[in-house]
């Protein structure tokens, strides 16, 4: 018989939320295909499981996928965990996971802890609806046009980041997104963790531009969580950055991304003379 894949997911810190279906498989597979061979064969003698591994990571997937091909078509079942939380949530998986849907081999899910879900529920921020986004470009252009492209998303955002880059990653909100509400969620599960909620530009505030210790994962209110915006208001604001030497079309810009308005709107008001 054909083996089975498992998804299986892995603590994001505290080891106690490792489940016991999660340890029965780890337990009962044949190879377990790692993100971090290191980091697990840590997680799997503490267990006191000793399974054979295979390194899985972004650069090597696609060479590895015909590897776990291989092992479920000699009856084998492969057990893929990430460094923790859910496999495939920005991590590697997704390449394995189709190549053995296609193959006709079985997969099935063992869940676990998840980062982006502890921090949505811990946010404050609204959980009926919302899209997760990963990490963000690191580029400051590429990752403007990724927040460009949320200006008008109503749906609460869900967002990864280093710790070294949360500083910038806030600023760039303020800039593009406006002054939304979000929760920054570090340490999750773990001694030190800690959420800090408030407006983005409070919680700038708060971190500074010094490294954070420990995951972080950053919580953005929708463009509904805003008040509604006063056209009145965008237009004056765009009134006087043209008064500071802005051309009209660059301030009405600048004011909608901040008010999450229609730029095409501001900049048509902003030409017709005042009342």
């Amino acid at each position: 018989m054909a083996g089975t894949l498992f998804i299986v997911g892995t603590p994001i810190g505290n080891l106690q939320d490792l489940t016991d279906r999660a340890r029965t498989t780890l337990a009962g597979v044949g190879l377990v295909a790692a993100e971090d061979t290191r980091r697990t064969g840590l997680l799997l003698q503490g267990l006191g499981i000793a399974v054979p591994m295979v390194s899985l990571f972004d650069a090597n997937e696609a060479a590895r996928t015909p590897k776990v091909i291989a092992a479920l078509r000699d009856g084998i079942d492969v057990a893929i965990v990430s460094d923790g939380g859910m496999p495939l949530v920005s991590d590697p998986g997704f390449r394995v996971v189709r190549a053995v849907a296609e193959a006709g081999f079985e997969a099935r899910v063992v869940p676990g802890p998840s980062a982006a879900i502890a921090a949505l529920v811990v946010s404050g921020l609204p959980t009926d609806r919302w899209v997760f986004e990963g990490f963000l470009p690191k580029k400051p252009g590429d990752r403007r046009r990724r927040l460009e492209a949320l200006c008008t998303e109503e749906r609460t955002v869900v967002l990864f980041e280093s710790p070294r880059r949360v500083g910038a990653l806030l600023r760039a909100i303020i800039d593009v997104l406006g002054d939304r509400p979000v929760a920054l969620c570090r340490e999750l599960t773990k001694l030190h963790e800690a959420t800090i909620r408030g407006p983005a530009s409070v919680v700038a505030a708060a971190v500074g531009d010094a490294p954070l210790r420990g995951e972080v994962v950053l919580v953005v209110g929708g463009a509904a969580d805003q008040a509604p915006a006063d056209p009145a208001e965008a237009v004056a604001e765009a009134r006087a950055l043209v008064g500071a030497g802005a051309r009209p079309r660059d301030a009405a810009r600048t004011v909608a991304r901040a008010r999450s308005l229609s730029a095409n709107e501001i900049y048509r008001l902003l030409l017709e003379p005042p009342a």
